[in-house]
């Protein structure tokens, strides 16, 4: 579920959706219901990818016995990592794709400004996320004294490839620079020598409107650590169901 799970009531985030998780369980008559975060089982099924799952973005090797991290756009932004622990892996649960953003040059900080006025609070799901396609986008036409009309998400992309829309492209662009960043910064708080990996949908949809290039400059650029992130390896979840082969792995364990 991509929410926090902390006791049986369950809300998701993004969605009206919410249900008990007891009461589901003896409505469907089963004798064992756990309901787990969706980036949760993302983590888990990281250690059991095959080489073809997975798609390297730029440099770098894994260290083994080190720390690990996902994260990845979707309806949401979804983050967790995993720890080892003797010969297994613990996964760290964690929200943070509500962490507040952190823009890196004028542009960035002009978009949080018009972000701000509408939503208070912005986090990195904010512009990390299909709908945050549309908030980039309408941010950037904004500062530009445009109104630009986008009802989903892919349509941001569809206009960016048709080149029919200059603020489209430029938000992808940011977009794959604003998760480098957010990348980073996961690398840095858990530590990740392991790997970070990109899970979730929307980065495989976007196809090469992804910029690997711009994801890992800024995915480095961190001043005085760049040194430390240079090799650490980012790896694109090519997988179709790796959420499901987290959940296997999580019922299977002790």
């Amino acid at each position: 579920m991509a929410t926090p799970v902390t006791g049986d009531h369950i809300a998701l985030t993004n969605s009206p959706w919410a249900f008990s998780i007891e009461a589901t369980r003896r409505a469907l008559g089963l004798e064992r219901l756990r309901v787990v975060n969706d980036f949760t089982a993302q983590a888990l099924a990281i250690p059991l990818l095959q080489a073809d799952e997975r798609e390297p973005i730029g440099g770098g090797e894994p260290v083994a016995g080190e720390a690990i991290g996902v994260i990845g756009p979707g309806t949401g932004l979804g983050v967790a990592g995993l720890l080892p622990v003797g010969a297994a892996w613990l996964p760290i649960p964690g929200e943070g794709g509500h962490v507040s953003l952190a823009p890196q040059d004028e542009v960035g900080a002009a978009i949080l400004a018009v972000l701000r006025a509408r939503f208070g609070h912005v986090s990195n799901e904010r512009v990390l996320s299909g709908p945050g396609l549309i908030n980039l986008a309408t941010a950037l036409a904004a500062l530009d004294g445009v109104e630009l009309s986008i009802a989903e998400p892919l349509q941001v992309a569809e206009r960016a490839r048709s080149g029919e829309c200059r603020f489209c492209r430029d938000a992808l662009e940011r977009f794959s620079a604003m998760l480098g960043s957010a990348a980073g910064d996961l690398a840095l708080t858990l530590g990740a020598r392991g790997g970070i990996y990109i899970g979730g949908g929307l980065c495989k949809r976007l196809g090469e409107l992804f910029d690997h290039a711009r994801f890992r400059a800024a995915f480095v650029a961190k001043g005085r650590l760049a040194y430390f992130l240079e090799p650490i390896p980012t790896y694109l979840v090519t997988r179709r169901d790796p959420g499901l082969l987290g959940a296997a792995a999580l019922a299977l364990m002790p």
